[in-house]
């Protein structure tokens, strides 16, 4: 009997499309001779076709397993995870507090600090900040301001001086009521891909080599110059430091299933930065996640198998679990 897999995707995030185009690549390389799909497709409204997935146990016998294909918010942020956790059902990817914590910027950094895990200086603001300059007096320029709770480099800029800084605070409050603002990393940027649950495994890193000043998401998604090497030309040692890190940050956060943790690494001081973890990262044609983890010898439709697999698992562990008394 074939497994009933729900491929949920679209979503109200300004990563919309990249969703569309994960969706597409993942509902094109499942082996339909292990899994009958269906899809739910979310509009940028939030309305469900063919219809919503019911917050209620057994309320879809028609589905064994979830792979949510939400990148951002309403997808990656623990919403949809938790959604599912009320209706029972296995889904691929991390639960309810590792995506939540991943998702939020802030609460990565905070955690890996915690975990004496490397970080970049930062400062968090409100979007009602009055005086952006004065709360980040203690960044030098350049600087990277983001959105805390967005991904794809939606609403990134790079400030150089004052004026920059103000306009990219602007831009970043757009998508999201909490701003973060980095100090500038002059080096190079690496991907690397974890998968597992209680026992994460980290593949080879790439490095990202952008065609613009950093990786953004025109770079990403538009322009198709941005090179990349895989696997990244790195000494043995740093290789194997990168991919320590990833796996330590993966279990920091509380990750499951899969991960793809990015990296910066200064010139002057040949130091590994965390930059950020996505749980729910890229599987277009261009995404490096899949890439990385072909590349270490793991082909995509295995890769999907794996990914349910390890779904189903955590399923089942959750279903021994006693929550009355």
């Amino acid at each position: 009997m074939k497994l009933r897999v729900a491929v949920v995707y679209g979503g109200r995030s300004g990563e919309h499309e990249i969703s569309v185009r994960s969706a597409r690549a993942i509902l094109a390389a499942l082996d339909r001779d292990k899994y009958e799909v269906s899809e739910y497709f979310i509009d940028k409204e939030g309305k469900w076709s063919p219809g919503p997935i019911l917050p209620e146990p057994a309320a879809q016998p028609d589905i064994d397993v979830v792979f949510p294909v939400l990148h951002g918010t309403f997808g990656e942020d623990g919403t949809v995870q938790g959604l599912l956790e009320l209706a029972g059902l296995a889904y691929v990817g991390a639960g309810v507090l590792g995506s939540a914590v991943s998702m939020d910027k802030e609460m990565t950094k905070r955690v890996c600090a915690e975990r004496m895990l490397p970080i970049v200086d930062f400062v968090s603001l409100p979007r009602s900040t009055a005086n952006v300059a004065e709360a980040c007096a203690a960044l030098p320029f350049p600087v990277f301001v983001k959105p805390a709770n967005l991904g794809s480099s939606v609403g990134i800029s790079k400030a150089h001086n004052t004026r920059e800084l103000e306009a990219a605070f602007a831009l970043a409050a757009e998508f999201d009521r909490k701003v973060i603002v980095e100090r500038g990393i002059v080096g190079r940027e690496f991907e690397c891909a974890v998968l597992g649950n209680e026992a994460p495994a980290a593949s080879l890193p790439c490095e990202i080599l952008p065609s613009r000043e950093f990786y953004d998401y025109d770079d990403k998604y538009t322009l198709d110059l941005a090179g990349i090497q895989l696997p990244a030309d790195l000494p043995p040692a740093t290789t194997a430091e990168l991919r320590r890190l990833a796996v330590a940050c993966y279990r920091a956060v509380e990750c499951e299933g899969m991960a793809r943790v990015d990296f910066l690494l200064e010139n002057s001081r040949g130091k590994l930065f965390i930059n950020e973890i996505n749980t729910i990262p890229g599987f277009t044609s261009i995404s490096m996640y899949p890439k990385m983890w072909e590349h270490s010898g793991v082909p995509f439709p295995a890769l999907l198998d794996r990914l349910i697999e390890l779904a189903l698992d955590r399923h089942r562990q959750r279903n021994a679990t006693r929550f009355t008394r």
